[in-house]
């Protein structure tokens, strides 16, 4: 890991460069161009706000502004799992260089999302002042949140990326995967509303999109501090995980450019 780590920082003009890239390009051509980095998630949420306050109404304060609080960082997680799945064995121009950095590409599709959701930030704190919510001091521990997301979207990125080199069904079957994982997440629905502790406790402990949610609701929507322990459990798991990711990247990526 500390090698990965090692070669990103030593690689960070290439990397600044793609992300850079990667932001003009995604949107070109389009005729609304970067005002579809606000548009995407504001679409999403008008059409979830629809859904939970008309069709299947919702007795949760302000539900739009819960909803967008944790379908931001979802966006930002999802797309980069959905799209870094596919970042290396979808760039055999690059990857059949010599010595080109394959751990730059896992990294510039997360990073990108990344930014992208810290552009949203903005929309957001905007629609929280619509209704009344405005930001208090408790966003001090967003950085912290923000960081333990990054590692845990960049293990997760890293081992998909090494082993769709290989097994390309992976790319589809992560996309359906992340639709149910959705869910399972408390982005629609308060954690709360789980009734029953000791199953509060299990989805809290098994599903790592959980602890961040509640922990990004609970800055921005419950103006409190994030739980510590389920946040700490959370960075260990995901350095632990880091950690094996970069051991599976690093043993894989000799054959990338013969694989793909």
């Amino acid at each position: 890991m500390i090698r990965l780590v090692r070669e990103l920082y030593q690689y960070r003009g290439l990397l600044l460069s793609l992300v850079q890239r990667e932001l003009k390009a995604r949107y070109r051509g389009s005729f609304l161009g970067f005002l579809w980095t606000f548009l995407n998630p504001t679409l999403h949420m008008m059409v979830y706000a629809l859904l939970f306050t008309v069709v299947m109404k919702q007795n949760i304060p302000n539900f739009p502004f819960f909803m967008f609080v944790g379908l931001l960082p979802w966006i930002w997680f999802s797309t980069s799992l959905g799209g870094g799945a596919s970042a290396i064995s979808d760039r055999r121009d690059l990857m059949t260089k010599v010595r080109f950095p394959a751990q730059v590409l896992p990294t510039t599709v997360v990073l990108t999302n990344l930014s992208n959701y810290l552009l949203s930030l903005p929309l957001m704190v905007g629609l929280g002042l619509f209704y009344g919510q405005a930001p208090t001091w408790h966003i001090l521990a967003f950085p912290a949140v923000v960081i333990i997301q990054l590692i845990f979207t960049l293990a997760l990125t890293y081992i998909l990326a090494a082993i769709n080199v290989t097994f390309r069904d992976l790319q589809h079957i992560v996309n359906n995967l992340l639709t149910m994982w959705f869910f399972m997440t408390p982005v629609l629905y308060p954690i709360s509303t789980i009734k029953d502790d000791s199953l509060r406790d299990v989805v809290m402990t098994l599903n790592p999109m959980s602890s961040l949610l509640v922990s990004y609701q609970a800055i921005f929507y419950e103006h409190r501090w994030p739980d510590p322990g389920p946040l700490a459990a959370l960075a260990v798991f995901s350095l632990v995980l880091m950690w094996g990711a970069s051991s599976i990247f690093e043993s894989r990526r000799e054959d990338f450019a013969e694989s793909i």
